[in-house]
């Protein structure tokens, strides 16, 4: 029975895939939150572009 604990607790394997899972989630945290930041400037911008259109139309 000890010697079944000692092998769990040498195990790595197990770690490694949720470091990976979770740089997996950090990376996609950030392009998820540079895209939402991206589209609301992009949204600014076609906002004053299309209120710029409108008032030299008048």
């Amino acid at each position: 029975m000890s010697n079944l604990i000692a092998r769990f607790v040498k195990d790595e394997s197990g770690a490694t895939a949720i470091e990976y899972g979770l740089i997996a989630a950090l990376i996609a945290l950030a392009i998820i939150t540079g895209a939402g930041a991206l589209g609301n400037a992009l949204n600014t911008k076609f906002l004053a572009i299309g209120n710029t259109l409108n008032s030299s139309g008048s």
